[in-house]
C-alpha cells in the first residue's frame, strides 16, 4: 500500500476514534453537570443555528445531526496534522504517541478557543464548565492516541 494511502487510512481511523471517544465523553460530562447528554453535540451546531442551539435538548437532524457531523469533521481535521506528525517519526513508542496526542489536543484547544472566531468554536462552553471542557479535550487526546495506536497495528498487519 502506498504511503499516501496509509496516511489517509490513518487519518480516517484516528479521526473517527477521536470523534467517538470525545463525543461519548462530552455526553457523559454534560450528564455529570446535570445537562442533557445531547446538549454538547447540539451546541456544536451553533455555527449554523446560533447560541440557541446549546439549549436544544431533543435529538433532531438540524441540531444533533449537524453537531455530530461538525464534531466528526473537526476530529478528522485534527487527525490530519497529528497523523502527518506521526508519519515523520514512525517508530514512536506508545508513550510518545500519547504525549503527542496530548500536545495536539492542547493545540486544538488553543486554536478552537483562542484563535478562531467564536462562531467557529466547538460551542461546548455554552453547556459545560471549564473543568469539563478540559476533560473534553483530554478525551480528544485519548481518542487521538487510541486511534493512532490502532492505526499503527493496522499498518503492521497490512505490511
Amino acid at each position: 500500500m502506498s504511503r499516501p494511502s496509509q496516511l489517509l487510512i490513518s487519518i480516517v481511523l484516528t479521526g473517527t476514534v477521536a470523534s467517538l471517544v470525545s463525543a461519548a465523553a462530552l455526553g457523559a460530562l454534560a450528564k455529570a453537570e446535570g445537562e442533557n447528554v445531547l446538549q454538547p453535540a447540539n451546541a456544536t451546531s451553533h455555527w449554523l443555528h446560533g447560541e440557541r442551539a446549546s439549549r436544544q435538548e431533543a435529538m433532531d437532524l438540524a441540531h444533533t445531526g449537524v453537531g455530530l457531523v461538525t464534531h466528526h469533521a473537526s476530529a478528522l481535521f485534527w487527525a490530519l496534522p497529528f497523523e502527518a506528525w506521526q508519519a515523520l517519526y514512525p517508530r514512536r513508542s506508545s508513550a510518545e504517541i500519547v504525549r503527542d496526542a496530548i500536545v495536539m489536543s492542547a493545540i486544538a484547544a488553543a486554536v478552537d478557543y483562542g484563535l478562531v472566531a467564536r462562531r467557529l468554536s466547538p460551542g461546548w462552553e455554552m453547556v459545560l464548565s471549564k473543568k469539563s471542557m478540559v476533560g473534553a479535550f483530554a478525551s480528544l487526546a485519548a481518542g487521538l492516541a487510541a486511534g493512532a495506536l490502532a492505526s499503527r497495528q493496522l499498518r503492521r498487519r497490512l505490511g
